[in-house]
């Protein structure tokens, strides 16, 4: 395939060769190797390395350095933790929408406040202040932002995490950056450079995901009601359902790795050198592993999904992820039994123009009784 720098490189869209790419070390994820096949990428120019911080787009032994202060702050215990608060919060979003009364947008009341508040609590970001982030992380998310706009957004963005690492320094708090001050490494501890970048990762990648899939799970579950009606009769379901719809939907259009010398995959030379840009919506709908992979059965045996990757990259904050779904879609059925969409499922605005597939909106209504 040819990106739009002139790069040519690969597609891998098969189950198996997409973990065989994401498993092997011969594969980097580093910045300054990749090409990316998105549009605008080439007016971005060059690709630099990763800043200090930026763990996902690093390889070992850098990004082993990272990943073994991050694991110990994203335990599954922690994340477990959490589910009492995410509970609450969902709740509260409920109660508000309830007085409101119908129809609202689902995005705007319930799936993008949730992870927003979520995230804001464990990185100690004052939820006030969500906007310093929001607004930006759209900006940079956008396929249509000029390079100009992306640029604002990270200075902007990072500028505003180098604050709060300095807030975090003189008066810690219980959360987790605070929690990364002290990071006890070999080498010393996380510079604040380091530590804002971090910040800055986690961030986006804790917010804008789980929003997404929220919203657009709500979607696909109105859209198949005969699943919707098993989600809500057969609650030992739900954490097999929430496997079931990251695969369905992988809402991550792809991500890349670069061959760091020639190897073979799939029968086919790769050559040192030449990125190789992995689809995941492909990968977990190969009807090779997932039978019927267009189809959305919730009592679908899952396993081995990439909808968070796979490897050593694989996402860190998956399980909170999954505890924020498996939380927040029962509780907003069991709230509103008679939810439906308030428009044609052709007229919600899909997020074709990011790079998080998800809605911009979703119109929505149900019986006040």
């Amino acid at each position: 395939m040819l990106f739009p720098d002139g790069h040519h490189g690969r597609l891998v869209t098969s189950h198996e060769l997409v973990r065989a790419v994401l498993a092997d070390p011969r594969f980097s994820a580093r910045a300054e190797l990749q090409h990316f096949p998105l549009p605008g990428s080439a007016a971005q120019g060059p690709a630099r390395p990763a800043p200090p911080g930026v763990f996902t787009q690093t390889d070992p032994p850098e990004h082993t350095r990272y990943r073994h202060v991050l694991t110990g702050q994203f335990t599954v215990r922690r994340m477990r933790q959490l589910e009492n608060r995410i509970t609450e919060i969902a709740a509260e979003h409920l109660d508000a929408m309830e007085k409101a009364g119908p129809p609202a947008d689902l995005v705007q009341t319930y799936t993008q406040p949730i992870p927003s508040l979520v995230i804001c609590e464990l990185l100690g970001v004052p939820y006030a202040e969500r906007d310093q982030f929001l607004n930006r992380s759209i900006a940079l998310m956008s396929m249509t932002s000029t390079t100009e706009d992306k640029i604002a957004a990270y200075m902007g963005l990072t500028a505003y995490m180098a604050e709060l690492v300095a807030a975090k320094r003189a008066a810690p708090t219980d959360d987790l950056l605070s929690g990364l001050l002290d990071s006890d490494l070999p080498d010393g501890n996380l510079t604040d450079i380091e530590l804002t970048n971090i910040g800055f990762t986690l961030l986006g990648a804790g917010n804008d995901t789980t929003a997404n899939m929220l919203a657009l799970g709500v979607f696909a579950l109105l859209e198949h009601p005969d699943q919707l009606a098993a989600l809500t009769a057969e609650p030992a379901l739900v954490p097999g359902a929430v496997e079931e719809l990251l695969r369905y939907l992988s809402i991550i259009p792809c991500t890349v790795r670069t061959a760091l010398e020639d190897l073979e995959l799939g029968g086919e030379l790769i050559g040192a050198g030449e990125t190789v840009t992995v689809s995941i919506p492909a990968a977990n709908r190969d009807p090779l592993h997932f039978a019927d992979p267009d189809v959305l059965d919730l009592h679908r045996r899952t396993a081995g999904h990439v909808a968070f990757g796979h490897g050593i990259h694989q996402c860190l904050g998956q399980q909170l992820a999954r505890i924020e779904m498996t939380v927040a879609l029962p509780a907003l059925f069991a709230r509103f039994p008679t939810l439906r969409l308030d428009v044609a499922p052709g007229a919600v605005r899909t997020r074709d123009d990011m790079l998080i597939y998800g809605v911009h909106e979703l119109p929505v209504t149900w019986d006040v009784s």
